[in-house]
C-alpha cells in the first residue's frame, strides 16, 4: 500500500471518442467513508478488514479490478475461511458497492488487444468508486453529528456541576446522569440540556426575585403615592463599616439563630460550630458551607447562617441565598456588619429585607 492516489480509468476505448482524462481519486479516503459509515449499511468490522484487504491487491494503473485469488485474499485478511471470505463478497455485491465478472473458466485476469482495448475479469470496485460522492457525504454528516453530540453534552455537564454546586440535593441531577449512561440522539441531547436550562433559571429568578413590599391600606396616608428620587448609596455607607460585627451584635440581632443553642454562645469558636450545625437543617449542605467557609471565611460564612435565618420566611430558598451571598455573584456586596445594623434599627414586628438585599 506505497500509493494514495488511484486513476479511475474506463475500460471501454472505443476509436472514434477522444478519450477524457478523469480526475484522481482518493481511494483510500473512499474506503475510510465507508468504514465510517458502515452502520448505515449494515456492515461489520470483518466486512471492512476484507475491502482493506482487497484493496491492497490494487497497482497504480493497472485499473480498479481485484485479479487476485480467494486463497491469496483470506491469506492476506489473516486466514479467514473461504466461506466468509464468499459471503463478505456477496454482501458488497448486494449494497452494489462490487460488481463480479467472471471469465468462462472462473479465473481472474486480464487480456489486451493489439489497439488497446482491455476486458478485466474479476472483482471491480468501480461501483464503490462511482459512490464516491455519496459516501464522503454520509461520514461527513456523521463526523458533524458527533461533534454535536459531545458539544452538547459538555453543555449538559457544565449545567450540572452548576445546579450541584447550588442544590446537591436536587432530584434533577440522578435523573440527567442516569439518562447520560445510554447513546442519545442530538434531540434528547437537546430536550435534557433544556430541561435543565429551565431549572438553573427558575433557581436564578429565587435568587434574584425582589421581595414585595407591603403598602398601607390606609387612606390617610401616601405611603402608595411616595416615590424616592435619591439613588441610596450603598457602597459609601458601607465603605467605613467592617465587614465582621462584634460577637455581642451578631448573638443579639440574630435571636433566632441564638434560640436554637443549648448554651451561650461566648466565642467565635462556638459561633462557627453552631453555625454548621444549623446549615443542614436550613437546607445547605454542609460542603456548600465548607466552600464558602474557605473563600469568605468561616467568620463571614457563619454570620450568613445567622442572618438567613433571622429573616426567616421572607427568603424563598435559603440554599440558593447563601449560594448567592457567599459563593456567587453578590459575594463582593454582602457586609454582615451593615446588614445587622439595619436589622437592629427596625423594630421586630416590621423587620424587611435591607435594602438592594432582596430575598
Amino acid at each position: 500500500m506505497a500509493f494514495t492516489k488511484f486513476s479511475v480509468q474506463s475500460s471501454d476505448v472505443q476509436k472514434d471518442i477522444v478519450p477524457t482524462s478523469t480526475p484522481e481519486t482518493d481511494i483510500w479516503a473512499i474506503f475510510r467513508a465507508l468504514r465510517d459509515t458502515r452502520s448505515l449499511f449494515g456492515l461489520r468490522p470483518g466486512h471492512v478488514q476484507t475491502l482493506q484487504a482487497m484493496l491492497s491487491f490494487l497497482k497504480p494503473g493497472h485499473g480498479d479490478t481485484v485479479f487476485a485469488s480467494n486463497n491469496e485474499i483470506c491469506r492476506r485478511i489473516g486466514g479467514i475461511d473461504e466461506r466468509t471470505l464468499r459471503r463478505h463478497i456477496d454482501r458488497f455485491v448486494e449494497l452494489g458497492f462490487m460488481k463480479r465478472q467472471d471469465s468462462p473458466n472462473r479465473k481472474r485476469y486480464r487480456v489486451k488487444s493489439s489497439d488497446g482495448q482491455t476486458i478485466s475479469y474479476g472483482l471491480s470496485l468501480t461501483p464503490m468508486l462511482a459512490r464516491a460522492s455519496e459516501l464522503l457525504t454520509a461520514a461527513q454528516e456523521m463526523e458533524n453529528a458527533r461533534r454535536d453530540r459531545v458539544f452538547l453534552r459538555k453543555q449538559i455537564l457544565t449545567r450540572l456541576a452548576h445546579l450541584e454546586d447550588s442544590d446537591p440535593e436536587n432530584k434533577l441531577l440522578c435523573e440527567v446522569r442516569r439518562v447520560l449512561r445510554r447513546k442519545l440522539s442530538i434531540t434528547e441531547f437537546r430536550a435534557v440540556l433544556n430541561k435543565l436550562d429551565v431549572q438553573c433559571k427558575q433557581m436564578s429568578t429565587a435568587v434574584d426575585a425582589p421581595s414585595t413590599t407591603k403598602l398601607s391600606a390606609n387612606d390617610g396616608q401616601n405611603v402608595r403615592h411616595h416615590s424616592k428620587s435619591e439613588k441610596e448609596q450603598i457602597d459609601l455607607e458601607s465603605a467605613g463599616v467592617s465587614e465582621t460585627p462584634t460577637l455581642i451584635t451578631l448573638t443579639t440581632v440574630c435571636d433566632q439563630a441564638t434560640s436554637f443553642a443549648t448554651n451561650s454562645l461566648r466565642n467565635w469558636l462556638e459561633v462557627e460550630s453552631h453555625a454548621r450545625t444549623l446549615a443542614p437543617m436550613m437546607g445547605i449542605h454542609a460542603t456548600i458551607f465548607e466552600k464558602a467557609a474557605r473563600k469568605v471565611g468561616s467568620q463571614k460564612a457563619s454570620c450568613a447562617i445567622f442572618i438567613i435565618l433571622q429573616l426567616g420566611n421572607r427568603i424563598r430558598d435559603f440554599g440558593a441565598y447563601f449560594h448567592s451571598i457567599t459563593l456567587g455573584r453578590r459575594e463582593t456586596e454582602f457586609n454582615p456588619s451593615l446588614i445587622l445594623q439595619r436589622l437592629s434599627r427596625v423594630e421586630p414586628a416590621s423587620q424587611e429585607c435591607p435594602p438592594r438585599w432582596t430575598c
